[in-house]
């Protein structure tokens, strides 16, 4: 692994034992995150991504394949593995009967630091999540953007090179939502690789350098959100039409200015050239065949549609 990179993975993949026989969790993928980047695992619930975040973690171990983390190998040195990175689930892992800046001095503490230097650690920790009006107070009376804030301190307080955030913003009303990302970013400006597990369309599109696109345990697309959305050409016509959706999808599937057409969600979804020029194209046909239209939109190419693509439904659409 080259000094640009924070995280390789080669064929990595976890397999379950289940009643009905194995379940292949993560089926053989291959990653590279290069350091000082936010790099997004964006997927449905089920599709593979908290178990990939939890092997490259050490918490699983893989059923195969192998990987570097953080400059050592994940198999032969999960120790040095773990000193060196961050990790936040979930669930986070505070005790809310415990104040905020008690728990981060303990958690210095634990990776070894003397009481004072654990105690500067929190207060810096404090000051740069603005978690200074509630340190004091038990965790259990904080709300939920604070509460998240000082999960992720404790994933810091030993400085890092790599932190994990699984569903970081998960729970949280959209301003909370909104100061987290901000948080984020500024470990990235610190110089700190983040990898990040998402559902959402948006944080992925917003926070993500690179991100790569998973479904049913395997990779199926990955790049910049700008290169992934590049992939679906054109434009984005959304229809609802009354009556027959069969009848208007056999329709417009054949006309030379559609690239693809989907039924999904109970609307027909086009991808079209230009959609300026084809909207009116459209309404003519749909009304020389007798079909009433009553809704359309037009929009750019989203993640969603690059997940549609490449797996024929929706990323709103939960995992099989």
């Amino acid at each position: 692994m080259d000094a640009n990179c924070m995280i390789e993975t080669r064929g990595l993949r976890r397999t379950f034992k289940a009643r009905q026989g194995p379940v292949e969790a993560v089926a053989g993928i291959d990653l590279r995150v290069e350091k000082g980047a936010i790099f997004g695992f964006l997927g449905p619930n089920g599709a593979g991504k908290t178990t990939t975040l939890r092997m490259l973690s050490t918490l699983l171990p893989p059923s195969g394949g192998d990987a570097t983390v953080a400059g050592c190998d994940l198999l032969r040195r999960p120790q040095q593995v773990r000193e060196r990175i961050g990790y936040v689930g979930q669930q986070g892992g505070t005790d809310y009967t415990v104040r905020g800046r008690t728990e981060l001095v303990f958690q210095g503490r634990l990776y070894g630091m003397t009481a004072g230097d654990a105690l500067r650690r929190a207060a810096e920790l404090i000051t740069m999540l603005e978690l200074d009006a509630c340190a004091d107070r038990p965790s259990g009376s904080y709300s939920g953007g604070q509460r998240r804030r000082l999960d992720i301190a404790l994933g810091l307080v030993h400085r890092p090179r790599l932190v994990f955030l699984d569903e970081p913003t998960g729970g949280l009303d959209p301003h909370g939502r909104a100061r987290l990302w901000d948080e984020i970013r500024r470990l990235r400006e610190g110089g700190i690789t983040v990898f990040l597990t998402t559902h959402y369309l948006e944080e992925a599109d917003a926070l993500c350098d690179r991100l790569a696109i998973i479904d049913h345990g395997r990779i199926v697309a990955e790049g910049t959100p700008n290169q992934l959305k590049r992939q679906i050409a054109g434009d984005v016509v959304k229809l609802g039409v009354a009556g027959s959706r069969n009848a208007a999808l056999e329709l417009l599937t054949g006309q030379p200015f559609v690239r693809e057409a989907v039924a999904e969600d109970g609307t027909l979804r086009l991808a079209v050239d230009h959609g300026e020029a084809a909207m009116p194209a459209i309404l003519r046909l749909l009304d020389g065949a007798g079909l009433r239209l009553e809704t359309i939109s037009l929009s750019r190419p989203s993640l969603d549609d690059v997940f549609l693509r490449k797996t024929g439904r929706s990323l709103r659409e939960p995992a099989a």
